[in-house]
């Protein structure tokens, strides 16, 4: 039986074993996959056994510090210098990140091209601005007053990626204009402060386009919003099953339906709102 885990430290509870497994199951397949808690001072020390493996994925704190052990780098590690995902090709470990193919894929119909409002400049909200700005958004990212020596050294880095970025910061409380979309790349919302909202309701009822990368709770009081207007609104379970879907596209050549990928992103949800309630 082939052997996958995930990776990182600490890993407490992961929604992954439950992704893909079912993924798995619906190739066909018979694979075990493992979750592995390894420490960092430990990481190097564990490279035996990763390459035992078929393939991995990987998360914090070790999508950096796992670049010295792999052979080569795809193009979407190397644009981010982060790997969540590794496969065995005949011995050769090659890194990937499929984070960014999550959320591509999760927003596939939305007008990236258009005016983009996105809250919070983290990992993850790089990763988004960066997807954002190379499908030709008009991009402002918003964000609280100490971050901003972080969004402008990204800023930074973008226009000397992509001269023709379109980007600028303000602090989100400040923040009155029109958008196409809005993303919450931030915590506010989270489980379980869950009455929190990353934008004022002037700026939901102006938009018409919504993804929240929080998947805990399924449905953030910011995607509710959004939906009681009938507005086009989605969570951060879509994007936790693409990127694991992507993973298997890596791994084993395996492909899905959407109705496929669908019921695992409305099982997982359902399974998070039962933990929620009990």
């Amino acid at each position: 039986m082939e052997q996958y885990t995930l990776i990182g430290h600490p890993l407490g509870h992961s929604m992954s074993p439950f992704i893909h497994e079912r993924l798995f199951a619906m190739a066909g397949k018979e694979a075990s996959y493992t979750l592995t808690d390894i420490a960092p001072e430990h990481l190097e020390g564990k490279e035996p056994f990763l390459r035992s493996l078929r393939g991995f994925n990987i998360t914090i704190p070790h999508k950096m510090a796992v670049i010295p052990m792999v052979d080569e780098l795809d193009e979407s590690a190397k644009r981010y210098e982060s790997v969540n995902c590794v496969a065995n090709k005949n011995g050769k470990l090659i890194g990937y990140n499929t984070d960014c193919d999550g959320f591509t894929m999760s927003v596939r119909d939305y007008p990236m091209d258009g005016k983009v409002l996105l809250i919070g400049c983290g990992g993850v909200g790089r990763m988004i601005a960066t997807e954002a700005l190379r499908h030709g958004a008009d991009l402002t990212i918003g964000i609280i007053p100490q971050d901003q020596k972080l969004v402008e050294a990204f800023i930074q880095e973008a226009k000397a990626a992509m001269p023709d970025a379109v980007v600028r910061y303000a602090i989100t409380a400040e923040i009155h204009e029109k958008f196409d979309v809005i993303i919450n790349a931030s915590p506010v919302g989270m489980y379980p402060k869950t009455d929190a909202c990353p934008v004022p309701d002037e700026l939901i009822d102006q938009a018409d386009y919504f993804f929240d990368v929080i998947y805990n709770p399924t449905k953030t009081l910011f995607l509710r919003k959004a939906l009681a207007q009938g507005k086009t609104a989605r969570g951060g379970a879509a994007m936790l099953v693409l990127q694991a879907v992507r993973a298997h596209e890596i791994w084993d050549g395996d492909t899905y339906t959407q109705e496929q990928i669908d019921s695992i992103i409305a099982e997982m949800e359902q399974t998070i709102d039962a933990q929620n309630q009990a």
